[in-house]
């Protein structure tokens, strides 16, 4: 049996779980607005009279003001001045006053006038009377274009070199809250492995996780989770029925919470039972794979050499080649903060160069349809001596927590 894999139960293992976020604090209002000096800087590098940041992440980012996208315009425009101007709908008013962290003036449209109309008066207030301006990549087409056709006399342009200039590089303070959201995660996962019994559905794994993530301090439990046996593991992201745990499963489950906005992302993969040579194989080659990526991850490195010592490795390996599976089919890693999926992206074609405060996926998944997938994923940033490890990666099929090294 796979050493830390099954023997326990739901409720011992429940019972073991305490709060991990004392001593966390979130995000402080001097480092946000250290955040907007720097944009401006940027947007000054870029010739952008303004840069409008919609609801979401970019928002909270940059103003600390939490509200989610949705059809009504709810954001702010930042002026090349630094002045923060948030636009939303006039019921809204007082609502945004409540959630905004930077101050700044609200200015409010009536559900029957034109949010678009409202943002080019604003700019004309503001003395912004042409020039290149700045939206926030996450906008949706409609509210960018409902801009753009109600204002064209302006250039318009992806925002993402002062959004990604900023956010791409975290702070100490953003790194400390990924780290613990990690370390939380880990004890989730191994809390998982102990209590997997025959005849377990994945729906029964979910519900103990989203429960183990609260227990550890995460208070709305699991920001995602996937799980998957068997077969069901060659899907990288799931299917859409439940599978039954039985002897000899490959198991893949990935998941995260959040602990003050900030994500994590771990997924272990194990077997239930014992591992048999093709998947021994398999595993072996992944775990070899997600070393070969952390190690030519050095400052100044593109992002995508990460991405192709990874697949060179296991094309070298006998598999691929390329995206071809028995292979890896995807990427090797993703950005990650505020949002799971972040510039940049440890993938061939992303040729920006790795600088000190990315913080990355290393996750190559090797992937033998109609058979099973391993995923082993763990996260790293980058001091500046080079590479760190948010959570060490898996020790072995026999033994992937490392309970007896």
């Amino acid at each position: 049996m796979t050493i830390g894999v099954g023997g326990s139960s739901v409720a011992a293992e429940l019972e073991k779980l305490s709060d991990m976020t004392a001593g966390v604090v979130p995000i402080g209002m001097d480092e946000i607005k250290g955040r907007l000096d720097k944009a401006v800087q940027l947007m000054a590098d870029a010739g952008m009279k303004a840069v409008y940041l919609n609801a979401g992440t970019n928002l909270y980012y940059f103003t600390g003001t939490r509200w989610y996208a949705s059809e009504r315009m709810v954001g702010a425009i930042l002026t090349a001045g630094g002045e923060l101007h948030y636009i939303c709908p006039a019921f809204e008013i007082g609502t945004v006053k409540d959630f905004m962290g930077v101050e700044g003036t609200i200015h409010g449209w009536e559900e029957h006038e034109s949010p678009y109309e409202l943002f080019g008066v604003l700019l004309k207030k503001l003395g912004i009377e042409g020039g290149t301006i700045g939206i926030d990549e996450s906008t949706s087409f409609a509210m960018s274009n409902g801009v753009r056709l109600a204002n064209p006399h302006y250039d318009y342009v992806d925002a993402k070199p002062v959004t990604a200039g900023c956010r791409t590089r975290k702070s100490a303070a953003e790194i400390a809250l990924m780290q613990r959201a990690m370390d939380m995660t880990l004890e989730v996962h191994k809390a998982t492995a102990r209590i997997l019994q025959e005849g377990m559905t994945t729906a029964d794994v979910k519900a103990f996780i989203q429960e183990a993530h609260k227990r550890v301090g995460a208070p709305k439990g699991s920001y995602f989770c996937i799980v998957l046996f068997g077969e069901a593991t060659a899907f990288p992201h799931g299917v859409s029925y439940e599978q039954t745990l039985k002897k000899g499963d490959v198991v893949l489950i990935d998941t995260g919470c959040q602990v003050h906005d900030y994500i994590s992302d771990i997924t272990r993969t194990y077997v239930f039972g014992e591992p048999n040579d093709r998947q021994r194989e398999i595993w072996n080659v992944e775990k070899a794979a997600q070393a070969a990526a952390f190690k030519v991850a050095q400052l100044g490195t593109p992002c995508g050499d990460v991405d192709t010592a990874a697949r060179s490795y296991v094309e070298s390996a006998g598999f691929g080649p390329d995206y071809k599976t028995p292979g890896v089919p995807h990427r090797t890693g993703h950005g990650i903060g505020l949002d799971i999926h972040e510039w940049p992206y440890l993938v061939r074609s992303d040729r920006t160069p790795l600088d000190v405060g990315m913080c990355f996926s290393n996750e190559p998944m090797m992937v033998v349809d109609g058979e099973f997938g391993i995923r082993l994923e763990d996260h790293f940033y980058m001091a500046s001596d080079g590479p760190r490890w948010f959570t060490q990666p898996s020790h072995s099929i026999d033994d992937p927590f490392g309970y007896e090294t």
